[in-house]
């Protein structure tokens, strides 16, 4: 039996959430415990020209959300940058997870072979679904799960692989 297109999208983006809002659980009490300001943290970047902790999220977020859009033709809620609370995170993570959920599985499997354009404000580019999702949205994703850890990682917090990837099965 052949994987759907919906089999590699929402588990992959809802796995890669439910590790990301556990890491950062895992920060806020490291925060507390050490007395470090949680703003410390929230706004610590690997480097001066990435976007900080909370970016990082809020990238992942919009990568999830638009990713599950292009491919279902669903339109995603809107989420303003505003997150400055580690609550704020988790809300956004929450609220982009109940949009995955939400989108039904028939709205994304069989558009391997559609047309989907990634818009912005300087270029445009095809893809169809499954190169979109494999090519770009996953990798995307994963950039910014991956260096949201790494900056929690990087400011102390103790954080290690099976964190990363997440629960099991």
């Amino acid at each position: 039996m052949a994987t759907e297109l919906y089999d590699l999208t929402v588990p992959a983006l809802l796995r890669g959430f439910k590790a990301m809002a556990a890491f950062l659980e895992k920060a806020r009490a490291h925060a507390d415990e050490h007395g470090i300001a949680h703003g410390d943290l929230l706004t610590a970047r690997l480097y001066d020209d990435m976007a900080p902790l909370t970016g990082q999220i809020q990238r992942a977020s919009d990568t999830a959300k638009f990713t599950a859009s292009r491919l279902s033709g669903i339109q995603p809620p809107a989420m303003p940058d505003t997150e400055a609370s580690f609550d704020d995170l988790q809300a956004r993570i929450a609220a982009t997870v109940a949009f995955l959920n939400s989108v039904p599985r028939e709205a994304i499997d069989g558009r391997e072979d559609a047309d989907v354009e990634l818009k912005t404000q300087l270029f445009s580019i095809p893809f169809k679904g499954r190169g979109y999702l494999l090519d770009f949205a996953l990798p995307n994703f994963y950039f910014h799960v991956t260096t949201a850890y790494a900056i929690l990682r990087h400011k102390g917090v103790p954080l290690g692989k099976m964190d990363y990837i997440g629960g099991m099965g």
